[in-house]
């Protein structure tokens, strides 16, 4: 029986992550994909269920060409994500031709599911994962305009009092705009309680994905990443991201891959801040060395940069008054999960069609290298 067009887009999306990991694991026995899981520790989900990252790959395990995607790196970015996983692992024509190319596709689902479950962008530690995947034995990273900030946008009560948002206009009248956003968005190594803290040490999201590669690509020669992210940009736009190395060649190989609307943080031309550790770092590290890496962060839009800031601001200031009125709790909470993920068709819709071009695109640069 046909499926409605309703549910064409939503029937592969979920209301909890207990719900999107039924389904990724369904879906991926569905495929005959092998599957691994990784729990996390000492800790359950909002309703009391395990907490784990698991792993499908469809392809052989020595395979010389991968194809990975990333899921939830931002706790209810993983709705999202989840989402064209699952897609993915439905689509009979993409799953013939990925396999047509000898290309192995391996998908990481729920790379943060402490903040999946209980909707935090950050992981059980209030660390923020695109910030934690540094070299912990060198000094860490230093963003001394942060302490300046952090009681402007962190103030005692929430929500702030119109003195509170006085003060914080008059920072951003007297530093300007730029120098607010790169105070806030670049990350923090001194304040475990604040916004965008980096940790410090590697959290168990950071072993976990490197224990994945290691095992996963230890045969690779090509490995092409998309890491599926959302809150930044236009309203439903994809945004290709760059979150590579600052060299041409490794930029013009993105951008041969994936086209000249590509862009980077570090050119200065992308909605993404330029941060210290994101996820796909990692693959610099444990991939083979002589391997040719192609990363992307795939960034879906849904609200305004300033109404974002708003919502993980209102989230981090719960984490340090968690004996807020429980209805308070749960509009914070109910708000910053709206901010990550628009439950509609439309924008469903558009994030399955954007992706799905993205993943061949990237099948082709694989095939063809």
């Amino acid at each position: 029986m046909p499926i409605p067009q309703r549910s064409a887009a939503t029937r592969y999306f979920s209301g909890t992550y207990a719900e999107a990991r039924a389904k990724f694991l369904d879906a991926a026995a569905h495929s005959g994909a092998a599957v691994e899981s990784f729990v996390l520790p000492g800790h359950r989900g909002a309703l009391g269920e395990a907490l784990a990252t698991d792993v499908a790959l469809l392809g052989a395990l020595d395979a010389k060409k991968i194809l990975l995607v990333t899921s939830g790196t931002h706790g209810p970015e993983g709705f999202s994500g989840s989402g064209t996983q699952i897609a993915t692992l439905h689509d009979a024509d993409l799953l013939a031709r990925i396999e047509q190319a000898g290309v192995a596709l391996l998908l990481v689902h729920a790379v943060n599911p402490h903040g999946f479950s209980h909707l935090h962008r950050t992981n059980e530690d209030n660390i923020d994962l695109n910030r934690n995947h540094i070299d912990f034995g060198a000094p860490l990273p230093v963003n001394a305009a942060y302490a300046e900030v952090e009681p402007l946008v962190l103030p005692a009560t929430w929500p702030p009092t119109p003195a509170d948002d006085a003060a914080l206009a008059a920072y951003v009248e007297k530093h300007g705009m730029p120098a607010f956003r790169n105070a806030v968005f670049k990350g923090q190594y001194t304040s475990p309680d604040g916004l965008f803290y980096g940790g410090t040490a590697p959290s168990w999201s950071n072993q976990t994905i490197r224990a994945i590669l290691r095992k996963y690509t230890a045969s690779a020669t090509h490995l092409g990443w998309v890491d599926v992210h959302t809150g930044l940009g236009p309203y439903g736009h994809g945004e290709k991201i760059y979150p590579g190395r600052n060299t041409p060649e490794d930029l013009a190989l993105a951008q041969s891959w994936w086209g000249a609307d590509v862009f980077s943080p570090f050119s200065g031309d992308s909605a993404s801040a330029n941060v210290s550790g994101p996820v796909v770092s990692t693959a610099y590290d444990e991939c083979p060395k002589n391997a040719r890496i192609a990363l992307m962060g795939l960034e879906f839009g849904t609200v305004p940069e300033p109404e974002m800031l708003y919502r993980l601001r209102a989230d981090t200031w719960l984490r340090r008054h968690p004996d807020a009125p429980a209805a308070q709790r749960r509009e914070i909470r109910a708000q910053l999960r709206d901010a990550f993920y628009c439950d509609n068709e439309e924008w469903k819709g558009m994030l399955l069609g954007q992706t799905r071009v993205v993943l061949l695109q990237t099948l082709q640069g694989l095939r063809k290298a």
